[in-house]
């Protein structure tokens, strides 16, 4: 069962949003649509018709010429919480990669929860599920319950899997992808690339053991997704090798992400829960 315990730290950044990022989000909600929202968009000449008391008197004063002020318009935020539950996401000597990722899908919920706005899981495996956005504490307990029954099993293609997701989301959304992103470079770009006008978060997450390799000696390797068994020695070379290419391929992640905007994280399941939204929400503190 997903211990839920946390979700009371999380009004801590709950607060940190509500007085902070809540001015950034109105960004992201925005709308090429001119209308009666609140954040200034331009001026334009006065027109027949056009409200008189949007005129810039200011700008008269200095022109001598009438200019009504423009304001985007304010559109709902969508969060967004896709959590990979393939095969692979079932490993963990302590915590299973796909419980601790439904944490952390959760935690995003509570947060847009908190905010009021709109949120809507979805999982992929070989198979896309998605719950359709709505509000309110209905619609988290739902996600909850689904994910305590939910089992990693399968194999995944990211690129297409996110593709047919896409598809869903109509407007400018924040998204929330959480995997262990352990799949080709060139898919995680196609993703990237067909989701770079939203405001996007890569969470991956790991076990300690994939992380450090902290083992040492004989071991067979069974491959979760294709069930191939491989028998080897793991030794200190060998560590060494694996640790640097795993960090090879976390830098070509945050390459693509910072290519389009995006942000990623690496985290550990070994990691407490809060330590790990701090870790992913610290930007947010600013002065």
């Amino acid at each position: 069962m997903i211990d839920l315990s946390f979700l009371k730290q999380l009004d801590k950044f709950n607060l940190i949003i509500n007085k902070k990022i809540t001015s950034s989000y109105v960004g992201e909600r925005q709308s090429p649509v001119t209308g009666h929202g609140l954040i200034f968009k331009d001026h334009t000449p006065y027109a027949f018709g056009d409200d008189y008391r949007s005129v810039d008197w200011k700008v008269y004063a200095r022109t001598d010429k009438y200019y009504v002020k423009r304001y985007e318009e304010e559109r709902n935020l969508t969060v967004h919480i896709v959590v990979d539950f393939s095969a692979s996401m079932g490993f963990g000597k302590k915590t299973k990669k796909s419980e601790y990722a439904s944490m952390i899908g959760i935690g995003f919920a509570y947060m847009a929860l908190k905010n009021n706005e709109k949120f809507v899981l979805s999982t992929f495996s070989d198979k896309l599920k998605v719950f359709r956005p709505k509000k309110g504490m209905s619609q988290l307990a739902s996600m909850v319950q689904y994910l305590n029954q939910k089992k990693p099993k399968g194999t995944t293609n990211l690129d297409e899997a996110l593709a047919k997701y896409k598809n869903m989301i109509g407007s400018k959304s924040y998204v929330v992808i959480i995997s262990d992103f352990l799949y080709d470079p060139a898919q995680i770009e196609n993703t990237l690339i067909r989701y770079k006008h939203n405001k996007i978060k890569l969470v991956q997450v790991l076990d300690d053991t994939e992380i450090r390799l902290d083992i040492e000696g004989d071991f067979k390797l069974k491959d979760s997704e294709s069930n191939i068994l491989m028998r080897t020695f793991i030794s200190p070379f060998l560590r060494k090798n694996y640790t640097s290419m795993l960090a090879a391929h976390q830098a070509k992640i945050k390459r693509l992400a910072d290519q389009v905007g995006a942000e990623f994280y690496v985290v550990s399941t070994a990691s407490p829960i809060f330590d790990t939204f701090h870790q992913i929400l610290e930007f947010k503190y600013t002065s």
